[in-house]
């Protein structure tokens, strides 16, 4: 079935919230209020009727020595629906926003993988590196 994609408002909310097996964790009031109030974090979603059935996490930022890119936080499709073209299409969303925000450049970081390099490379993206690894630091909570 064909899906639509579009930037998520602040109308998504309850949508976001009722859509946790798309995402690691389940969302929480507090978090998707700050993301869909944040003017520098954007979502796209690829919705099926009234369904979410993927979804990409961007930022788009400036550094003092950089101009305005957009940084892929996190791409994801539920998994009965993958190999659609979903992943493309929001890729291909992702792309036009930065476009619109004059952006020269859109990166993200993956892991490695025969179906992610082939994905991206697919995509026309050019790789640089052969290893990405994330580091995590847990912070404590204040006065915890």
């Amino acid at each position: 079935m064909p899906v639509t994609v579009r930037f998520a408002t602040q109308g998504d909310r309850t949508l976001l919230l009722d859509s946790d097996d798309l995402f690691d964790e389940t969302p929480r009031a507090e978090w998707v209020d700050a993301f869909l109030g944040d003017p520098r974090h954007h979502m796209a979603l690829a919705l099926d009727q009234d369904a979410c059935v993927g979804f990409l996490s961007a930022v788009d930022y400036v550094h003092p020595d950089k101009p305005p890119q957009l940084w892929i936080n996190e791409l994801g499709v539920v998994e009965t629906r993958r190999r659609e073209g979903i992943a493309t299409s929001l890729i291909e969303a992702a792309m036009e926003k930065a476009r619109g925000l004059f952006c020269t450049e859109m990166w993200v970081l993956a892991d490695p993988t025969e179906e992610a390099i082939g994905f991206y490379e697919s995509l026309n993206a050019t790789r640089e590196g052969s290893h990405v690894a994330m580091f995590t630091f847990q912070i404590a909570p204040p006065g915890g």
